[in-house]
Formats: structure tokens, C-alpha cells, sequence
């Protein structure tokens, strides 16, 4: 029940703020802009939500700071590691993909990776206060930015095939 409330919320903000904006805009801007949003929202799922029904209990409990021992985990042999680590960047390729194709192609491969380090940091420190007993930790923020990084690598590698694609919704829009 908690979840339903953050996704009729989200699909609320789209509906009624983002989406009649981004048609004016023509296709390509409405797929575009829809599937940053999309990815947006499966990344608020699986990072801070609930977020709406836990505003309520977010003094109730301490505050973690972050671990700022880079990779301790690895060094450590704690847990699942690796998995964590793969995941972490995974989480991120689809941002340094498709923030590019939001910006028209515009955005070099700095501002990219410096927007998605952002909203990793973002996301690392509002999770102790969202979800009590998650930790932040500064592994991730650094596999974030490695993700960002390899889809703007991809976004470079899949460039004229995008272009093509957005051309074609570009030409075709009806008046």
C-alpha cells in the first residue's frame, strides 16, 4: 500500500505536470523525456521508496553517515560484494544513456557523469533517512558515476542509430 501511494503520486506529476508539456514538444521530446521519467521512477523504487508514507517517521530514528571508506566491503570480503557493485552500476547506465537524448545531444560526457554523481549523492543520503537501517556508502557513489560513465559510452556508440530514431518521429508528427 505504501508503494501505491508513491506510484499514483508519480503517475499523478506525470500526467497532469510533465506529459502535457512534453507533447507540445513533439514526439521525439515525449518519448524521450517519458523514458528518463520511466527510469526515474524504477530508481526511486528500488533506492528510496517508499518515500511518501516514510515522511512521517523520518526524525524516529538516527541518522548514518556514510561510510567514506572506498570499496571496505571488497577489502574486507563482506557480504556481496560483487554483486553490489555490479548492480550499483547497472543502476546508472540507463541515466548516462538517456540524459544526453534530453538534452537534444547537447550534453558532453562531463556534465553527465557530474549529474548522475548527483543524483547518486542525492539518493546516498537520503536513504538512512527514508528507509532506517540502509547505509550509505561512498562505494556507491563511485560504481554510480562508473555507470553514468559507460552509458554515455553507449550513447556515443549508439548515437546515429538514436538520431535516426528521432528524426524519423520528428518528421512524422502530426500537426
Amino acid at each position: 500500500m505504501n508503494y501505491l501511494i508513491d506510484f499514483i503520486a508519480l503517475a499523478l506529476l506525470y500526467a497532469f505536470a510533465f506529459f502535457p508539456r512534453w507533447r507540445k514538444k513533439g514526439w521525439d521530446r515525449l518519448l524521450v523525456n517519458t523514458l528518463m521519467y520511466v527510469y526515474l521512477s524504477a530508481v526511486l523504487f528500488f533506492t528510496l521508496m517508499p518515500v511518501i508514507s516514510s515522511l512521517l517517521f523520518v526524525l524516529d530514528h538516527p541518522y548514518t553517515p556514510m561510510n567514506l571508506v572506498p570499496f571496505i566491503d571488497v577489502s574486507l570480503g563482506r557480504g556481496d560484494y560483487l554483486r553490489q557493485i555490479v548492480l550499483n552500476v547497472l543502476l546508472t547506465v540507463p541515466f548516462g544513456f538517456l540524459y544526453p537524448l534530453t538534452r537534444n545531444g547537447a550534453a558532453k560526457c562531463s556534465q553527465t557523469v557530474f549529474f548522475c554523481l548527483l543524483m547518486s549523492l542525492g539518493i546516498e543520503l537520503l536513504q538512512p533517512l527514508l528507509s532506517g537501517g540502509r547505509s550509505s556508502d561512498i562505494t556507491d557513489l563511485i560504481t554510480n558515476g562508473t555507470g553514468g560513465l559507460l552509458g554515455y559510452g553507449l550513447y556515443f556508440l549508439f548515437r546515429p542509430v538514436t538520431d535516426r530514431i528521432l528524426n524519423f518521429l520528428r518528421k512524422n508528427q502530426t500537426p
